[in-house]
């Protein structure tokens, strides 16, 4: 079964064909990276105009680069309705909707943050259960996962994304934009012990496993001289890697403790901040750890993981209504402390 997958949750413009969910026929993702680096990051409307400008051209080659079309070689369609900027979604979702009822396909909508987890299943095999860890710029979630339809959230922040707070450091610094990208760059060629930047104590109700980076950020941007340790440089790439290297650390201590708690050692990652070097490095070398992450090209959005995930939606039976709308957010993704 070939199906076609939409995704337009944020500023990349992306429409992929994946037979049986497992073997991408083609991924073209249009970005408009250039468009928002004047801002130093997503400007809404602009996201949104230019997926209207650009998604029946980008589904065009999506179709020849697979050698099929609309009518013969494509079996279902599959479309980001959920979470992210809602007029992107929107632009994503109402086309997919009009090839479905034009072509008489069926289609199915498709949680963004899922599909992130599920990137690196269209590389690898991997047995449940396992922990999934979700990182982008909008959500930072921890997951385990029993089946592909059985994801139970063990943890998330509680204010800020671990993306979010790169791009907001990367911001203030004038690092570059993508901030994140940006930052993990400039952190390779730093010292990552220049500052002891705090990490937060979530000990109230039941926190233990969600992570918090806006005291992080904070320290970073409004007191980076109570944590520079002595004799070390303020530079850029100094402060990027002392950064980087608290945030991660963050987040793998939250892993590493959900695997001694759960007993479970394998860790699929997925989402944009799964690209970085520091993160991919530390877990891949844990001893206790048997990790997954996706190729570089499909830890950023792309419609491959739409296309991959709605398959087995579609196969489960699973098909969506007409009136299916677009959502900014998801319950339970973020969460309140205490």
């Amino acid at each position: 079964m070939n199906v076609l997958g939409i995704e337009t949750s944020c500023d990349e413009c992306s429409v992929a064909v994946v037979a049986d969910g497992k073997t991408i026929l083609s991924n073209i993702v249009a970005t408009q990276v250039e468009r928002h680096a004047p801002w130093n990051g997503v400007v809404p409307e602009i996201a949104s105009r230019l997926h209207v400008e650009w998604i029946e051209e980008v589904t065009q080659q999506a179709l020849d680069t697979a050698g099929v079309s609309l009518e013969e070689g494509v079996d279902a369609i599959a479309v980001t309705c959920r979470p992210g900027l809602i007029g992107s979604l929107l632009v994503g979702l109402s086309y997919g909707k009009g090839l479905a009822w034009s072509a008489g396909k069926p289609w199915v909508g498709v949680d963004h943050m899922m599909a992130h987890l599920h990137a690196p299943r269209l590389e690898y095999d991997i047995a449940y259960p396992y922990l999934g860890l979700i990182v982008s710029g909008g959500h930072t979630i921890l997951c385990r996962v029993d089946s592909l339809h059985e994801v139970t959230v063990m943890g998330t922040t509680i204010d800020d994304a671990c993306g979010e707070a790169f791009d907001k450091v990367a911001k203030f610094y004038d690092m570059g934009y993508p901030g994140g990208v940006a930052l993990d760059k400039l952190a390779e060629q730093g010292d990552d012990s220049a500052f002891r930047f705090p990490q937060p104590r979530l000990h109230k109700g039941n926190h233990i496993y969600d992570v918090s980076y806006s005291g992080l950020k904070t320290a970073a941007v409004n007191q980076l001289e109570q944590f520079r340790q002595e004799g070390k440089e303020a530079s850029l790439e100094n402060i990027a890697a002392s950064f980087r290297k608290a945030a991660i650390d963050m987040l793998v201590k939250k892993v590493k403790k959900a695997a001694a708690d759960t007993g479970i050692h394998t860790v699929v990652a997925g989402g944009g901040v799964s690209a970085n070097r520091y993160l991919r490095k530390v877990i891949s070398e844990d001893p206790d750890l048997e990790s997954y992450f996706p190729s570089m090209a499909l830890c950023t959005d792309n419609g491959a993981m739409i296309a991959a995930l709605g398959y087995h939606q579609i196969m489960a039976g699973e098909r969506s209504e007409w009136n299916l709308n677009a959502r900014a957010r998801v319950s339970g993704f973020r969460r309140a402390y205490p």
